[in-house]
Formats: structure tokens, sequence, C-alpha cells
């Protein structure tokens, strides 16, 4: 099983720079899509629902904003959107498909970067975020969390570590969450299950060189639970064509969907 994360910083414009083109030849059983920037009845366009998937968008009701899609070769079983929490659902950041005992969630963490009203959301999304991951993890379901998580967790996932820790996305109470994620918690960053290098990022500031000096954040990930761990048997993160200010992060698994 194949599956790709990607922020594509405004559906439409990954269109216009190829993403679809480069999907169709990627073999993947799911997609996972994070800011759309667009509304349903604005993706009219046939190439927006690839025929060999079955096609779900969950928009922000503002327009031009946020929103989360997916994609799947098999239809699911079942397709939730959102967590039943109003505000964060009103900005379209969860999106889940279930397929027998496994499900798959395309998640869109809020961004503090913009203003210290917006980080407390992202303080506020993280607490929330907390119990409901702890009782996922008990549920006897597996889960593949994939998406834009806005944090980079360790030094080795973030380019310029010094500079930025007091920055959004790099603060210590984001990072700290991240360590109870993958430690107490005990879910699974996929990437690094099978990929410890450094140097491995998916999100480069569109200003200066950060693209073509790979100045960049780790900041994308599929989050697993533990039984998924064993059957990661691949990880890379596509670089050769540009199609957003992230990159499509793919992972492979030993799971047959």
């Amino acid at each position: 099983m194949r599956v790709i994360s990607i922020n594509v910083n405004g559906i439409r414009s990954a269109a216009r720079k190829g993403f679809y083109d480069w999907l169709r030849r990627q073999r993947a059983d799911v997609v996972c899509l994070q800011e759309l920037k667009a509304q349903v009845d604005q993706l009219d366009d046939r190439q927006f629902w690839p025929p060999s998937f079955n096609c779900y968008y969950h928009p922000a009701q503002k327009k031009g904003y946020s929103g989360v899609g997916l994609y799947a070769r098999r239809e699911p079983d079942e397709v939730v959107e959102g967590l039943g929490w109003p505000e964060f659902d009103a900005e379209g950041r969860w999106l889940e498909a279930r397929f027998g005992k496994l499900s798959v969630i395309s998640l869109y963490l809020p961004s503090g970067s913009s203003s210290e009203e917006r980080q407390q959301v992202k303080f506020g999304v993280m607490d929330y975020l907390t119990p409901v991951l702890q009782r996922m993890q008990r549920d006897g379901r597996e889960y593949i969390i994939c998406g834009d998580w806005n944090i980079a967790h360790t030094k080795a996932d973030i380019k310029n570590w010094r500079g930025n820790q007091k920055n959004s996305g790099f603060l210590p109470e984001e990072r700290a969450w991240l360590d109870l994620l993958f430690g107490p918690m005990a879910w699974v960053d996929a990437f690094r299950v099978v990929n410890r290098n450094a140097d491995e990022y998916t999100w480069w500031s569109n200003r200066g060189q950060a693209w073509a000096k790979n100045v960049g954040w780790r900041i994308d990930y599929q989050v697993v639970t533990p039984g998924l761990r064993p059957l990661v048997t691949g990880a890379s993160i596509y670089r050769k064509k540009r199609f957003s200010d992230h990159a499509p992060l793919v992972v492979d698994y030993d799971y047959a969907l």
C-alpha cells in the first residue's frame, strides 16, 4: 500500500504546476491533501476527480482558506468529516477514510506563524487533540494520520534550528508535544522508521534561495499506530519537481488495503 501526503498550498495552483500529471504515475492507494484553498464547486474540472480514485473533499467554510482532501483507490467503508468540534471543523482540517480496521486521515494542523492569536489557536488544537489521540490508540483500529503538522520535531528536522527556537513551528512547547506523541503515547513517525537522515525536509520558504539551498523544515508526517511500524517498507520525499512550498511525502506499507 502506498500512501502519499502533500500540502498543495492551493489545489488549483498545484494542478497548474503538474501535480496531477505526476500523481498518475505514482501507483498510490491513498492520497491525502491539505490546504486546498478551494470550495468543491470551484473544482469542477475533471482533473480534480481522478478516475482511478474515489475522491473526497472537506473544504473550510471560509473561501480560499485551509481545507483537506483524500483520494482512495478502494472505496472506503465510511468517510468522516471533522472531529465534531465546530471551530476546528469549520476550517476543514480533518478527513478520515475507514477501510476495515484501518483509518487513513488527512490532517492540517493550524500554523501559528501569522500572529500570536493564531499561535494560541494552534496550542488549543494541540490540547484538544491530545485526549483524542490517546483514545484512538486504545480503540483497536490502526491509523495513518497524514498531513501538515506544522511542527519540526528535532534539530535533524530543520536546517536553521538555532535561529528558529522562538518561532512558531519549532517552539519548545510544540516540540514537547511531539515528544509526548512519539514517546509515552506510542505513536510512530513512519518516515523515521526507515529514514534517519538529516536534511530531509518537506517545506521550504519561498523567500531567498531556501529551496535551491535546501534550507527547509520537515513538518509533514505520516503518524501511525505501533502495529504499523513493522509494515513500513519505504519512505521518500519527492523533490524533482515543485508543486507547492511543500513536497509530497510518500510512504509504502506492507499492508493490503
